[in-house]
């Protein structure tokens, strides 16, 4: 007769071999897929091509309604150069709030790299996805360029913060990944819902952004495979001290992503009121805010990041919304 011990920790073996083997097989694939279909900044975007023009002036510049400026009746009630300016700043700010922070990714990723074992799958996908993002920082910073406008991304105190990124791997590698998914997730949320409503008017704009989207996926489902793997297997006060700090970074990293920064505010004179009415206590902004994280919060549910303190906090920040399986449940009822 078997040993009932003995058999359950075969199991438990047996088991944690095959949630390896299918971890390796997810990078594997993501690693074959950057092989199989990729982008360069100067080779696959015509930037010459008189219809790709970054005029400042142009209407398909102009906010849609999706945009929470872009459905104030100030905005809509401005001449339509300014409204077309006025989005073309907004687009350029994002594209070089997201070089930035996809600089601040690629110092990660490589400190990550840096003591991988030989052998790891993890090395070769990570590198893999180094050179997409030196990629998409060229195109988004040769956009800016582009516009001609003194466009700065990141506020000041805010980038100085910024700069302690590169070393959370050095700590946590877990925390980083949350990070990765805090700056990606929103802007891929908000990226897709604007292709996805016809939005995008601008051929420069769309071909940026579809060749974003396309390799963005690949990086989140690393990120979000990374942590379905790691966290359930790390200590539980680990686990927790992450549950804590996980809201904290996403509520920050979504309203840096979708929110527009001081500059434009200031250049525009655009006045606090509106700001307060697009960007503060209302449903609209409160619930873009809860959707552009919501894969995230699934995720930190899903692996036990979620527990009374850290939902607190989760509430605190704006960012809570009951989990889609216990809506599901509720509804059955």
């Amino acid at each position: 007769m078997p040993n009932p011990t003995s058999t359950t920790l075969d199991e438990e073996v047996r088991e944690k071999v095959q949630d390896r083997k299918a971890y390796v097989g997810v990078i594997q694939r993501l690693s074959k897929a950057s092989v199989d279909k990729h982008w360069e900044a100067y080779a696959d975007i015509p930037w010459e091509d008189p219809d790709f023009k970054v005029d400042p002036d142009d209407p398909r510049w102009i906010l849609p309604p999706i945009d929470r400026l872009g459905a104030t009746e100030w905005y809509r009630g401005q001449p339509e150069h300014i409204q077309a300016q006025i989005g073309l700043w907004r687009v350029a700010t994002m594209m070089k709030i997201g070089l930035q922070f996809e600089n601040l990714l690629k110092r990660g990723l490589l400190a990550y790299a840096y003591k991988l074992p030989n052998g790891s799958p993890e090395f070769r996908y990570v590198l893999h996805e180094t050179t997409e993002e030196c990629h998409h920082a060229m195109m988004f910073q040769e956009f800016v360029n582009r516009t001609g406008m003194p466009i700065k991304g990141m506020p000041r105190s805010l980038d100085i913060l910024a700069q302690v990124a590169p070393h959370i791997p050095r700590i946590s590698t877990e925390l980083f990944f949350v990070f990765v998914l805090g700056g990606e997730d929103p802007i891929d949320y908000f990226q897709r819902q604007s292709i996805k409503g016809g939005h995008i008017r601008h051929p420069l704009q769309d071909k940026i952004l579809r060749i974003h989207i396309a390799e963005e996926a690949r990086h989140i489902s690393f990120a979000r495979h990374y942590l379905k793997h790691r966290v359930p297997r790390i200590n539980p006060v680990r686990r927790k001290a992450l549950g804590v700090m996980s809201p904290l970074i996403l509520g920050l990293m979504a309203r840096i992503m979708l929110a527009p920064p001081g500059t434009m505010v200031r250049h525009f004179g655009i006045p606090k009121d509106v700001i307060r009415e697009a960007y503060g206590k209302n449903d609209a902004w409160k619930g873009e805010m809860k959707n552009c994280v919501a894969k995230v919060r699934e995720l930190a549910a899903e692996i036990g990041m979620v527990d009374g303190v850290s939902r607190r906090l989760w509430q605190a920040v704006g960012l809570w919304d009951e989990p889609q399986q216990k809506k599901t449940r509720k509804a059955a009822k």
